[in-house]
């Protein structure tokens, strides 16, 4: 008997359907997706003031993303999404820095090495993938520079959110043992837990709470404006958020991923002196606020008033809608406009944090100059 070709082709998309679910159950197995908070942690959750209807809430109310909306975002042409050549880059032996310097590297998109008063930190290290599937989040040519072998002993290792350009399993996974401890935002440790990491080891936080570390370093955990999920089902079970390290010697902040909002007026009034902003700005969207947008920069760093910026966040990845360069070419004009003092380090290179002269090339002007 004859299959008719149009329920042939019912049976074909069902047999596809049902490849894609198994395919996706058995990968959400993985323990490479984490795991949603659980057990005493989940009282700290509910007891949360940003905490209500089994997820966190930003301050301000989020802007409504409809699947629709994405999808028109999606569409839209960007010329320049990629660079077209190997990307130029650096690469500083970070296990040869003495801890007596008080250094910073970007190691690439919001990952980075900060020494500050003898103390190591690591921030959203992204080292494998950035995504869990392969096909996803390729980087730029060029921009993979560093691995985890060339991660030395870190004190403390930040998260500012679970995303998958944020948090790389597989990295993490193989520095585990030359971490000392990881500190996140509430319910993120859960994730650590279930990577067999000890309960001792991770510092959970709530916005505008903080660790005192070792050298009188003081942590703040302090809010930001977005989201979390390790997959498309549990959304905001995690909590967000920047950091802000007080040391004797400089103040650093680091913004997370966000968009604009009156958390960072609140925080340039806490803490009025900040030497460092480091402040993502790029990935972003029109349309879909969930970054910092241009015309909104100026505002956060008015409202913070650093002494020395420095962007990251872009220049590795095509997540948002505008050029691989566009960012860049974004900060030396606000540089102009309104005297900010935005440094420009490339991946790998040593940034002295104790010398606020320190010059920096345009250095993504070099394939600019050859199209």
């Amino acid at each position: 008997m004859k299959i008719k070709k149009k329920n042939k082709m019912k049976i074909i998309l069902l047999v596809f359907v049902v490849l894609i679910v198994m395919f996706a159950v058995v990968s959400c197995m993985s323990p490479k997706w984490g795991r949603a908070p659980r057990g005493e942690i989940m009282k700290r959750i509910e007891a949360s003031p940003n905490y209500r209807d089994g997820r966190f809430h930003n301050i301000s109310p989020d802007p409504k993303i409809t699947l629709g909306l994405i999808f028109a975002v999606r569409r839209t042409r960007v010329e320049d999404k990629r660079p077209s050549n190997t990307m130029p880059s650096m690469k500083t032996d970070l296990h040869k820095i003495d801890r007596n310097e008080n250094v910073l590297v970007w190691i690439g998109h919001s990952s980075l090495f900060i020494q500050v008063d003898g103390v190591r930190f690591l921030i959203d290290p992204v080292l494998v993938t950035a995504s869990p599937f392969p096909f996803f989040a390729r980087p730029f040519k060029g921009t993979k520079i560093y691995t985890p072998d060339d991660i030395p002993e870190i004190d403390y290792l930040l998260i500012t959110h679970d995303h998958w350009d944020h948090l790389d399993y597989q990295a993490v996974k193989k520095i585990k043992n030359r971490i000392g401890k990881v500190i996140c935002g509430l319910g993120v440790g859960e994730h650590f837990r279930r990577w067999k990491f000890n309960s001792e080891d991770i510092i959970e936080l709530d916005w505008n709470e903080n660790a005192v570390l070792t050298n009188e370093i003081n942590l703040h955990f302090l809010p930001s404006q977005h989201n979390s999920a390790r997959n498309f089902l549990k959304r905001n079970r995690t909590l967000w958020g920047s950091f802000m390290i007080e040391a004797p010697s400089l103040t650093t902040f680091i913004s997370g991923d966000t968009y604009y909002g009156s958390h960072f007026y609140e925080i340039g009034k806490q803490f009025p002196k900040i030497d460092l902003a480091i402040i993502e700005f790029g990935q972003y969207l029109e349309h879909l606020k969930v970054h910092i947008m241009p015309e909104d920069f100026p505002k956060v760093i008015n409202d913070l008033k650093p002494e020395r910026i420095f962007t990251t966040h872009h220049a590795k990845y095509a997540l948002g809608q505008h050029s691989w360069y566009e960012p860049l070419e974004l900060v030396t004009k606000f540089n102009e406009q309104y005297g900010f003092n935005i440094i420009t380090p490339m991946k790998g290179e040593l940034v002295n944090l104790n010398d606020f002269s320190q010059d920096f090339s345009l250095w993504w002007k070099t394939e600019l100059n050859t199209k």
